[in-house]
């Protein structure tokens, strides 16, 4: 019994303290400021007037790891979203010390994905909770407008596995460029824990 409520103490040590819900979706996008892996600093707000898709990002998650491998949905889904009026942004809130954390292990990231869209570092975490992000992918979908409309899973086939095969991301996208409501504004998160600090 002593064993198991140490068990218990060490998975609350562990567990990062995120905000309770996050952003909302239908409301205003959480602004943000943060760098990239080549020094280039990023802001919401320099995105005005766009769809923007972020993606939180961890390379060494096993769960990234497939997405963005030969057979997963991120090896050309970026590409093929990403033009003139979309723009795709991972954000890594890992920690120092933390799984998949770091300058140089980003950039590396970036060149073994063959991922032509940048990777922000947010240390701190501050971007992260913001946003309530909780796994690696968790994906949010903000419109040219600044509001966030969707906020979830990348598709409902975690892995390759399971569901449907619907790509959220993909569906949100065309509505929006479809100037359609948004079909789905929020599906299940699912992948690795985010590694934010204590």
């Amino acid at each position: 019994m002593i064993r198991a409520a140490l068990i218990a103490f060490s998975l609350l040590l562990c567990t990062p303290a995120l905000a309770a819900d996050g952003a909302a979706v239908g409301q205003p996008a959480p602004a943000f400021e943060l760098t990239d892996t080549d020094g280039v600093a990023h802001k919401l707000s320099d995105y005005a007037g766009k769809t923007v898709v972020l993606e939180w990002f961890n390379p060494d998650c096993p769960f990234v790891v497939y997405a963005h491998g030969k057979q997963g949905p991120l090896a050309s889904q970026p590409a093929r979203v990403a033009d003139a009026d979309t723009v795709w942004i991972a954000i890594n809130s890992g920690a120092p010390g933390k799984q998949g954390h770091g300058l140089e292990r980003n950039q590396k990231a970036r060149t073994e994905y063959g991922m032509s869209y940048p990777v922000l570092l947010d240390e701190s975490g501050a971007v992260g909770r913001s946003y309530g992000a909780k796994t690696t992918p968790h994906m949010f979908v903000i419109d040219p407008k600044g509001v966030l409309v969707y906020a979830g899973g990348l598709d409902d086939s975690p892995m390759g596995r399971g569901g449907s095969g619907t790509n959220y991301v993909d569906a949100c996208v065309a509505d929006l460029d479809g100037g359609k409501p948004v079909g789905t504004a929020e599906a299940k998160a699912y992948g690795c824990s985010v590694k934010y600090g204590g």
